[in-house]
């Protein structure tokens, strides 16, 4: 794909090609892969519609989503803390996805939003007043976005 000519996220099948791609990638990094593969034993076929129509909902308002997002979250962090590296981690794949694919009023809605998420759910997760910076200081600080890129091409 030639990445200056990249286009904004458009509807539901842009969506699902960003969500196969970040999860094959989430699954895999050793920072964030244990909680979908061990903790969670995420099936992907499963997953894949259910975070989709979660997506579509955020961004065009278009898909019917009323699951609960927090619960599945709360149950994998009283079986091992999610920690700000963590969500910065997650962050930070999800960036890189979007980035790798798209550009536009979308894309960006999608990372902001994205962004928003992690922040929620850490805080919740973590105490209304947890810090946002892991204790060594690497909690929500990005990777640089063309190692990123380069690591997901």
């Amino acid at each position: 794909m030639n990445h200056s000519a990249a286009a904004d996220i458009s509807g539901r099948a842009d969506l699902e090609a960003v969500l196969l791609r970040f999860y094959t990638a989430a699954f895999a990094d050793p920072q964030i892969g244990p909680f979908f593969t061990q903790l969670a034993g995420t099936d992907l076929e499963v997953h894949l519609p259910r975070i989709t129509d979660f997506w579509e909902r955020a961004l065009f308002r278009t898909a019917d989503y009323r699951r609960n997002a927090f619960a599945p979250h709360a149950a994998l962090h009283s079986a091992r803390a999610m920690t700000a590296a963590d969500f910065g981690r997650w962050v930070q794949l999800w960036n890189a996805t979007i980035d790798g694919l798209h550009r536009g009023p979308n894309a960006e809605r999608a990372k902001a939003q994205g962004e928003r998420i992690a922040l929620t759910l850490h805080k919740r997760l973590a105490g209304h007043d947890a810090s946002l910076e892991s204790a060594d200081g690497l909690g929500f600080i990005p990777l640089a976005a063309l190692e990123l890129r380069s690591a997901l091409a």
